[in-house]
């Protein structure tokens, strides 16, 4: 144990893997290593695929590319901690690289909801006011948008590395996951620590809470929208354009708050429910995002084709 002035912190903290699973973590490790292969080599085709193909300079691939940006943070953020636990048992991380693991996964998720929420908002004015479009969301204010994302997330979750660091810390020092999780810090925590928790909700639902919100609003009103359209064709191809987004915002609320609510009101919960829907939660949606968008959009298709045709020939 350190001892900082008047408060206790560990040195470092132990890091858990699999509950019961501990002897199945070598075999484990290939599932992990192929989504974070497909996270790595699914996000970067997109971002190569939208800069080099002028047709895809538009807002919806530009959010597309905030978010592919977002997933490759995201597995970066996770990938040597966990598969440093399943490859060779390295538990332990340390109190201050903890924290900072922390903050950027905190930062990099509440960006990708707000991602999400742009990416609603595009949908939005580009089925109810078609020919605006272009004017309303042109190249600078995608910019200001994706900027304002950046700053919302770092700044209001700023604070928290700094209310962990305060608390005084002794007992327990295993986490349950294979990165550091701010509910799952705090928990470890022997100090009263109703400040972390009120800030830590405020936090959530002012930002990602609030997100939720207004996605659901937009596609209430994209559903008015595309019902008032004269003929079923277009409809179904209205609706068509919001399949990929509306598949990665559930793949991405549901294990995020499923894990929230776990880490907050589910004392009884087995661990290995825990640990399964927060490795689905920082895991699973960066594979899965660049595989959707490919296989349903058409433009990325073809630009995907016409890149592996120049390469042949």
């Amino acid at each position: 144990w350190e001892f900082n002035g008047s408060f206790h912190q560990p040195s470092a903290f132990l890091m858990m893997g699999i509950p019961g699973l501990e002897s199945l973590h070598p075999w484990i490790s290939i599932p992990f290593c192929a989504l974070y292969l497909t996270t790595l080599l699914g996000n970067c085709v997109i971002l190569f695929l939208i800069s080099r193909t002028p047709s895809l300079h538009e807002p919806m691939y530009y959010f597309l590319s905030m978010l592919a940006v977002t997933d490759l943070g995201l597995a970066l953020c996770t990938l040597p901690t966990t598969l440093g636990l399943l490859w060779f048992d390295v538990r332990s991380i340390a109190f201050d690289a903890c924290l900072t693991q922390m903050y950027f996964i905190h930062i990099l998720s509440f960006m990708e909801s707000s991602v999400l929420l742009a990416m609603a908002f595009d949908r939005f004015v580009a089925i109810s006011q078609p020919l605006r479009h272009p004017a309303i969301l042109t190249r600078s204010t995608v910019l200001k948008i994706g900027l304002a994302i950046v700053l919302r997330g770092s700044l209001s979750l700023l604070p928290i590395p700094f209310l962990l660091k305060r608390l005084s810390y002794c007992g327990r020092t295993e986490l349950s996951h294979s990165f550091c999780f701010h509910p799952d810090i705090m928990n470890l925590a022997c100090a009263d620590i109703k400040v972390n928790v009120f800030y830590g909700m405020i936090v959530l639902l002012s930002t990602v809470g609030m997100d939720f919100i207004f996605i659901v609003l937009s596609y209430i009103l994209i559903i008015r929208t595309v019902v008032s359209l004269t003929t079923k064709e277009e409809c179904l191809k209205a609706l068509n354009t919001c399949v990929s987004h509306i598949c990665a915002v559930l793949i991405f609320f549901l294990p995020m708050i499923g894990l929230s609510m776990i880490h907050r009101f589910g004392k009884n919960v087995p661990p290995l429910v825990n640990t399964l829907v927060g490795y689905t939660y920082l895991t699973i949606p960066p594979a899965l995002n660049p595989v959707i968008y490919s296989i349903k959009s058409t433009h990325i298709r073809e630009a995907l084709l016409r890149a592996l045709c120049r390469n042949r020939g």
